[in-house]
């Protein structure tokens, strides 16, 4: 008797025909991330305001007519991955988007709070994996700004790549996004 569990690995083209399907709401809490489909976390009151903010920094941070910055829309990162992290930035315009959702985001932000773990060592190997060069956790429970950059290839990492590069930034702190270097961005704007 063995006591190992399987599981069922999906593809991207798997996922996206179960939502073509009506099998999964395209407005449920899940993305798929590694092959595997992860119920997003609930969004409390405090998250949800660490996402407004971001969202309102980035904005400024990043004009309309070069960049998008999306909220909580999938991103895809590879053949087995689709996250949907809180804000990405994306060069273009929404009409770049009408056939595929993008592939490259040059800021990807996620807001933890329950997620913590998960966002820094699943998501932050993922996103190492694909390449984001530009990956920030707003940690609402530190009250910090963690930055990560740098992704490098790491065998004992969740998916084999690590970022080399960590920052831990207070609200005394600002951060340019390496896509926007001159608009910097205040820690504070970021935190609840």
């Amino acid at each position: 008797m063995s006591d190992e569990v399987r599981v069922r690995h999906w593809s991207r083209k798997e996922y996206d025909r179960l939502i073509e399907l009506g099998l999964l709401d395209e407005d449920e809490p899940i993305e798929l991330v590694g092959g595997q489909l992860i119920v997003s976390e609930p969004q409390h009151v405090r998250h949800a305001t660490g996402i407004r903010l971001a969202n309102q920094a980035l904005r400024r941070a990043f004009p309309d007519d070069a960049w998008q910055v999306n909220v909580q829309l999938p991103v895809a990162l590879d053949d087995e991955s689709e996250p949907e992290p809180d804000l990405s930035v994306v060069s273009g315009t929404a009409r770049d988007y009408v056939v595929e959702h993008p592939t490259r985001p040059v800021l990807i932000v996620e807001v933890a709070e329950s997620s913590l773990r998960f966002d820094r060592r699943d998501k932050g190997s993922l996103y190492a994996r694909a390449g984001i060069g530009d990956y920030w956790i707003v940690n609402i429970l530190d009250e910090v700004v963690e930055v990560y950059r740098n992704p490098a290839p790491a065998a004992d990492a969740r998916y084999g790549w690590e970022y080399q590069s960590i920052q831990r930034l207070g609200r005394g702190a600002s951060i340019a996004p390496q896509a926007a270097p001159a608009s910097p961005i205040s820690v504070s704007d970021l935190l609840p």
